[in-house]
């Protein structure tokens, strides 16, 4: 075995600590030089998995994880194409592996991506492949039904999304057990909370919603969070709440510019954008979002896309 592969599970798993520090503390998009690093440093980031089979089993899961993790930032930092192709190549690296949990993690993350990409019923197929022969441990079951009950919501569903929402948050409250995989941490009762408000915001019940998108926004957390603010805003802008929106503008244009998630700033773009087109808008919540549109981050990213080209990202 080649030096490089005795290094590899420890470069791996340290360059995982690297890049989930960074988009905790920064985002995504701060991260994305160090996803480049990573994948002109790590040649196993862009090999055919099948071509790794002689790898170690730990390799294998570290890269697996690794691949995860690139998936999840490339998806958070605007890269929707790229982000599947990651979660494919950490699916097959995991399964390679037989690394079950990291594998189930994927395609908790690739439901998201669906979702998002407007693709609700292949992130509830996606979710669906999560489940196994055994129960699954209480936040991994929790966090399987906050994806089910945003892909319903997407598909028109009313009672139903709810519903998963009240067992998803029933299975929380049961409490971390050791069964749960070493990736549960996050699931926390403030993602819970904003999930909830979220799912609630996509069927139109805005005086739910607003409230719980408030209390998500507004709680300490990680940099990925602040896409829990951009939902208040669409929220409160949708549901005529004018002065709450703008003093959140107020609040939120200083440091638009700084924040790390793409899919946060697109959905703030989006937001403004409709606020100064729709009529009968207030003029100062109008200017208010005008500066919004002004303060957002232009799209510093396409270098480092054009970067992610030339070692293994091909659109």
């Amino acid at each position: 075995m080649s030096s490089s592969a005795l290094r590899t599970p420890e470069l791996s798993l340290r360059t995982i600590e690297r890049l989930v520090a960074l988009d905790a503390t920064t985002g995504a998009v701060s991260a994305m030089p160090a996803v480049r690093a990573a994948m002109r440093r790590i040649p196993e980031l862009s090999a055919d998995p099948l071509g790794l089979r002689a790898r170690s089993g730990e390799g294998l899961a570290a890269l697996a994880e690794l691949c995860e993790v690139i998936g999840w930032i490339l998806f958070d930092a605007g890269f929707y194409r790229e982000s599947h192709r990651m979660n494919a190549r950490a699916l097959a690296l995991a399964e390679i592996c037989g690394d079950r949990w990291t594998a189930r993690f994927v395609l908790l993350n690739d439901s998201m991506l669906k979702a998002h990409t407007g693709a609700p019923r292949a992130a509830l197929e996606a979710a669906a492949r999560v489940h196994g022969a055994r129960a699954l441990p209480a936040r991994v079951s929790s966090l399987v039904m906050i994806r089910q009950a945003h892909a319903i919501a997407l598909l028109g569903g009313h009672r139903e999304p709810m519903d998963l929402m009240a067992r998803a948050r029933s299975r929380f409250l049961d409490g971390i057990s050791r069964h749960d995989p070493y990736w549960a941490w996050w699931i926390d009762s403030t993602e819970l909370l904003g999930h909830r408000g979220w799912v609630l915001a996509r069927l139109h019940r805005w005086d739910q919603a607003i409230p719980l998108l408030h209390e998500a926004a507004t709680a300490p957390g990680p940099a990925y969070r602040s896409l829990f603010t951009a939902q208040l805003l669409s929220a409160l802008a949708r549901a005529g709440a004018w002065r709450e929106a703008e003093d959140l503008i107020a609040a939120l244009a200083p440091r638009a510019a700084r924040i790390g998630s793409v899919r946060t700033t697109q959905t703030l773009g989006r937001t403004a954008s409709h606020l100064l087109r729709s009529p009968g808008i207030p003029a100062p919540l109008r200017e208010a979002a005008a500066f919004l549109l002004e303060s957002l981050p232009v799209p510093v990213w396409a270098p480092v896309l054009h970067g992610l080209h030339t070692v293994g990202f091909r659109t």
